[in-house]
């Protein structure tokens, strides 16, 4: 049994049907990439996963557990954390007291990840450990993000377009956290719009269209798959 587990998915938008049956399983500790043009549902499958989009039908697993429905903040306490798009920070408070908000318990037997091990990550945090997270930069801000995320010791991590207006130099160390936190035995799902990127870090990509999953496969299998790529990834 895969670790999380969708099985025919729906979710809309007021009257906009948006999924239409997502069957998805993510493995333990394997990085999976979620591939799609805009608009394939591709960030509403993260929503849906994590509560913030109410599934109108199917079910969503961890590891066995039925959380289809439940709210957000359930669903993270449950063992998911989320990585938005938005990099919604805190902005009134600190660097630090954004960490401290993302602590929780590890489950059992496991060990939880610690805020040094945050500036580790990103030494550019604790340079500005004392700064209102209003005040940080678009890159910083997503740095800080990743490991709020992070130290709520998920077993399953949703990561929404973690590179989208950042600097080639700070897109490195991002891809870099993203294989680490692969190492470390977490599982990744992770929506990128940049192809190679999402090749890259992943065990496995899924490919969405018009609310559905068209293709599963390795990187390699997605390569030697033009028919694939032109239909559902290319921009014509």
């Amino acid at each position: 049994m895969s670790l999380l587990e969708l099985s025919g998915l729906h979710a809309h938008y007021g009257k906009s049907h948006i999924l239409h049956g997502v069957d998805l399983a993510v493995p333990d500790a394997t990085i999976v990439s979620l591939l799609g043009r805009n608009g394939s549902g591709r960030s509403t499958t993260l929503k849906a996963i994590m509560g913030l989009v109410r599934p109108s039908a199917g079910s969503v697993r961890l590891d066995g557990r039925d959380l289809t429905g439940r709210r957000p903040y359930d669903i993270c306490r449950c063992g998911i954390g989320f990585v938005p798009e938005e990099r919604l920070v805190f902005p009134n408070l600190t660097v630090e007291e954004n960490l401290v908000m993302g602590l929780q318990k590890p489950p059992a037997g496991t060990a939880a990840w610690t805020i040094e091990e945050m500036y580790a990550y990103f030494p550019r945090l604790k340079e500005r450990s004392t700064i209102r997270a209003g005040y940080l930069s678009g890159g910083e801000q997503q740095m800080l993000t990743i490991c709020r995320s992070l130290l709520g010791n998920p077993r399953v991590l949703l990561i929404d377009e973690p590179t989208e207006g950042l600097a080639p130099q700070i897109v490195e160390v991002v891809m870099e956290v993203i294989l680490d936190i692969g190492r470390r035995g977490i599982a990744v799902v992770l929506v990128e719009q940049k192809l190679t990127i999402a090749l890259k870090v992943a065990a496995q990509v899924m490919v969405m269209g018009h609310g559905e999953i068209v293709f599963t496969g390795t990187p390699g299998q997605l390569a030697d798959n033009p028919e694939i790529r032109h239909a559902w990834l290319e921009v014509a």
